[in-house]
């Protein structure tokens, strides 16, 4: 039978084998993650539905807080299902140009998600440093120069680092230790010079998630200033950023924990560093509603009304 260490031959299908160390215990292991979808999926869900539905939602602020929910809604979706089905009956399979897809669609929400925190420190900058110029900067005609910029640098750095693992070779093994398509999870079973594949993943890291948080931290620092200088009238902003910068920080921590570890010696097992991958994921889509939706007031009045409305419901 011929091997499959010829440079000729690429494997086209791989088996995502995240976990596979707890054995027995795998199946177990879906209950926590299913529980964990389903507060995602219902959270966003309710907050998109407010904020579509309630007209006196449909100023930016709140816009934005339901486009984050949109974003994390759809993130999880991409690869929880298809972990509970490999963690219950071993379905683990997945083809070179699924998981190139996979991939690409994961960064792109993750690199949008980091852009919407963007758009929301930008709000809160104009909503508080200059509100005389809110209306202005931030009405959706003069706010799409915000967006166009960061759109773009997402779809390009996305597009070649998906184009250049595409080209790659996988000549010796086709199993990802990892229970979902991860860049530099299916880069590094590749055969040959991965060195130009490592770059790109480093400039993408930098410019997308480091530098976004690196602008959100300075435009609350001038918020912070600005309120100090302003007395107490703005407290409740500054304690909502310093609740924005907690979760930031935490979530882009779980981000470059599981950047790193397939570029530096470490001693994480193979476990952990999976479960750091998911849960860069999970953590906001599960805490974005309650940072940015129950905690902000008129969306919390929305969300009681509505609970009221389905006490009173006729079943």
């Amino acid at each position: 039978m011929q091997e499959f260490s010829s440079p000729n031959i690429s494997y086209t299908v791989f088996k995502l084998t995240g976990f596979l160390a707890l054995g027995e215990w795998r199946p177990i292991l879906s209950i926590p993650y299913f529980l964990v979808f389903l507060l995602s999926t219902i959270s966003n869900s309710i907050i998109i539905y407010l904020i579509a539905s309630q007209k006196i939602l449909h100023s930016p602020m709140y816009v934005l807080i339901g486009i984050m929910g949109v974003v994390d809604l759809c993130w999880p979706i991409l690869f929880v299902p298809s972990l509970l089905l490999n963690l219950l009956i071993g379905w683990n399979g997945i083809m070179l140009v699924s998981c190139l897809i996979q991939i690409f669609c994961i960064q792109i929400l993750g690199a949008f998600q980091s852009t919407v925190l963007v758009w929301m420190a930008l709000d809160r900058f104009f909503a508080i440093c200059r509100p005389l110029y809110y209306h202005k900067y931030m009405e959706f005609y003069s706010f799409l120069k915000f967006l166009i910029v960061p759109v773009t640098r997402n779809l390009i750095l996305n597009i070649i680092m998906i184009a250049m693992a595409g080209k790659l070779n996988f000549c010796t093994i086709n199993e990802i230790d990892h229970c979902f398509c991860e860049h530099m999870g299916l880069v590094q079973l590749a055969c040959g010079d991965t060195s130009i594949n490592n770059l790109i993943g480093l400039v993408s890291a930098f410019l997308i998630p480091i530098s976004d948080f690196l602008f959100i931290i300075a435009s609350y620092m001038v918020i912070f200033i600005s309120v100090m200088k302003s007395g107490k009238a703005h407290l409740k902003a500054v304690n909502t950023c310093i609740t924005h910068i907690i979760v930031l920080t935490v979530n882009l921590a779980f981000v470059l924990i599981s950047f790193m570890s397939y570029r530096i010696r470490n001693n994480f097992s193979p476990n952990i560093r999976v479960f750091l991958s998911t849960m860069y994921i999970l953590f906001p889509s599960c805490f974005n509603p309650i940072i940015y939706g129950v905690r902000t007031t008129e969306i919390r009045k929305q969300f009681l009304k509505f609970v009221n409305h389905i006490k009173v419901l006729p079943w």
